[in-house]
């Protein structure tokens, strides 16, 4: 029985799939890289009412805010690229 190979409608949509997962978990890891820079932020906020040796809070606070900003501006650039990546996947196909 001979294999059948892929239609250009499944390889576009293969294409717009594959994407589309690459673009989600980029930014779940950026996600993370956030919430974990948050999250040291927040830890020393609290320390400084139980003071012990550690980290310079503001220090803490300004690394947690450049994340998150870094991570906004490049999830929405990756945002743009893939829709991007799709409508010319979509006019490719036409």
């Amino acid at each position: 029985m001979p294999e059948q190979k892929p239609t250009q409608q499944e390889k576009h949509n293969l294409k717009i799939e594959i994407l589309e997962q690459v673009a989600a978990l980029a930014t779940s890891g950026f996600g993370l890289v956030a919430a974990l820079a948050w999250n040291e932020a927040i830890k020393a906020f609290f320390t400084t009412f139980f003071p012990q040796p550690g980290g310079n809070l503001l220090v803490l606070f300004s690394y947690a805010l450049f994340i998150t900003t870094l991570v906004v501006i490049i999830t929405v650039q990756l945002g743009r690229a893939v829709n991007l990546a799709k409508k010319q996947l979509s006019q490719d196909k036409k």
